[in-house]
């Protein structure tokens, strides 16, 4: 199994801080260590709102400003990378981000979750012909099959469950199973649980050919996904146990007996319960965040009645919790150059009915 340490944006701003997470992601056993090209322009409104980090409610838009980060910083991550001997991959939001990779000459891309359903994001990097990531959580299969009509079959797909933390139970970890023979690709878990073993040893023993975990040298760094993360022990045990059962050194020729041990370690009715029944439907800890954490179409400016939207007065971004959503991306191209006929606010989701006369 392919194992992905998940820096994201743990590095806070800092080079030095970034190269710490690329040294204890190396020595923690990982294949690949992964960040994240934020610009809150390609993600989220101003107006969308705020979280609750260690530091108490934080702005979603203020605190990815803060992260921003030129071609030069992510260059010398990757060079970093290089030297401790393990690959670079990163996730881009939008153009600008996957541009910037493209730049740095990245060897394969990662699409988080909530940007399966970024088409023009999706249409960028099919172009550039370099293997791609995807991960599916927050998403139906409709939305999959969109997303692989874009990309082709010739991705690794992550099953996911958007939620954080993620609960093991909700996990359904069958589906790698069953996304890999619907659709043809091969299949691994991103996985934003917090145990160290329960989901990652699960996957293997279900057939995931790539695991991703979220990496962190301090659960109290108040990065936004520190909370959740693995610190470097924790991340060297998994990696570790991963190691040893896909190895056959415990004595597990194949996967049926790995699903058979976790078993017997973690008990039988843990275990068939974070298996599930291999359906794929939107897990009940994520259900809130389908539509708001997944691209809509979002104004960027007030449009009044009369006026004529174009291309600059939207964008596809994550609504979150503060701005409803409007359509989906797939949809962009229909209202370009459509007359309004009800006014949108600014940050407010473009819905059909901005089009259409009210009876």
């Amino acid at each position: 199994m392919y194992i992905i340490a998940e820096a994201g944006t743990s590095h806070g701003g800092s080079l030095e801080k970034g190269f710490k997470l690329i040294e204890k992601a190396a020595a923690s056993g990982a294949d690949c260590v992964k960040f994240q090209v934020v610009f809150a322009d390609e993600i989220v409104h101003p107006l969308c709102g705020s979280i609750k980090l260690p530091g108490g409610e934080t702005s979603i838009y203020e605190r990815f400003k803060e992260i921003e980060k030129d071609e030069e910083f992510y260059l010398k991550l990757k060079q970093e990378a290089e030297k401790c001997g393990i690959t670079f991959l990163a996730t881009p939001f939008g153009i600008k981000s996957a541009q910037l990779l493209r730049n740095i000459g990245v060897s394969m891309i990662k699409i988080a979750s909530p940007e399966l359903n970024h088409y023009p994001l999706l249409k960028e990097v099919s172009g550039y012909s370099l293997p791609l990531i995807l991960s599916g959580g927050v998403s139906t299969l409709t939305d999959i099959e969109k997303a692989v009509s874009i990309t082709g079959t010739g991705i690794t797909f992550l099953h996911c469950v958007t939620s954080y933390p993620a609960p093991e139970e909700d996990y359904n970890l069958s589906l790698i199973k069953t996304l890999s023979a619907v659709f043809g690709f091969y299949t691994g878990v991103s996985d934003h649980s917090k145990d160290p073993l329960l989901v990652p040893l699960l996957s293997l023993a279900l057939g995931a050919v790539m695991l991703e975990k979220h990496i962190t040298l301090d659960n109290s760094g108040g990065g936004l996904d520190d909370i959740i993360s693995l610190n470097p022990s924790e991340f060297k045990k998994m990696s570790g146990e991963i190691k040893q059962y896909a190895s056959g050194s415990v004595n597990m020729p194949d996967r049926e007996d790995i699903y058979a041990d976790l078993e017997k370690r973690f008990g039988k009715t843990k275990v068939n319960t974070i298996a599930g029944d291999g359906i794929k439907r939107l897990a009940p800890s994520e259900k809130g965040n389908y539509g708001t954490t997944n691209r809509s179409l979002i104004a960027l400016r007030t449009i009044y009645p009369g006026e004529i939207i174009t291309e600059a007065d939207f964008a596809p971004l994550r609504s979150e919790k503060n701005l409803k959503p409007g359509l989906s991306p797939e949809f962009a191209d229909l209202i370009k150059g459509k007359t309004v006929r009800k006014k949108i606010e600014n940050g407010e989701g473009i819905g059909f009915g901005s089009f259409f006369p009210e009876n």
